[in-house]
């Protein structure tokens, strides 16, 4: 059986060759991982298809939400990546929806992992990548960490001045 995280040229192929990433988990909530990674792929250039049935019919970042994988696919979206941001134990069904609709990729984000669901993806074909955040891997292979910070509700297109810059005066320090 193959590795479960394929290694990080394989990563990078995978990046570079797939456009289409669905988003098995959307957050409407701004503040939400799986918002700020629809933010970064679809400002990267990724057509990103957006599944979660409680936002089903509703519209993020522009697009619909779509209720699963299979609704997805039926209306007429092309779907290469499954990105979940899912609890592992809710991993299974949707690698099973992912074979089923012929994704070519399975992503569990940082922090997920799901061995029987990359098992049965593996077997099926599908490249399988757990517990690994597809944004940060995009930014670590094309050089935009510092484009799109993780969690820290700033979005910043250069640099932060340097610490010396953001050292309270003595006058603060009083208070």
């Amino acid at each position: 059986m193959k590795q479960f995280a394929p290694d990080m040229y394989d990563r990078l192929k995978l990046l570079q060759t797939y456009r289409h990433v669905a988003i098995v988990g959307i957050s409407a909530d701004p503040y939400r991982p799986s918002h700020f990674v629809a933010i970064y792929l679809q400002a990267e250039g990724y057509n990103i298809i957006l599944v979660n049935p409680r936002y089903a019919g509703q519209t993020i970042l522009g697009k619909r939400v779509y209720a699963s994988l299979t609704e997805a696919k039926e209306a007429g979206e092309t779907i290469e990546v499954v990105d979940v941001f899912r609890k592992p134990e809710d991993v299974l069904p949707i690698a099973e929806e992912a074979i089923r609709i012929g994704a070519k990729v399975l992503w569990l984000q940082l922090g997920i992992r799901n061995d029987e669901a990359g098992r049965l993806a593996q077997e099926a074909g599908l490249i399988f990548v757990q517990n690994k955040c597809i944004k940060m891997e995009h930014a670590r292979f094309f050089g935009g960490l510092h484009t799109v910070g993780l969690n820290t509700g700033v979005i910043l297109s250069r640099a932060l001045p340097r610490a010396e810059v953001l050292k309270p005066s003595a006058a603060e320090l009083v208070r």
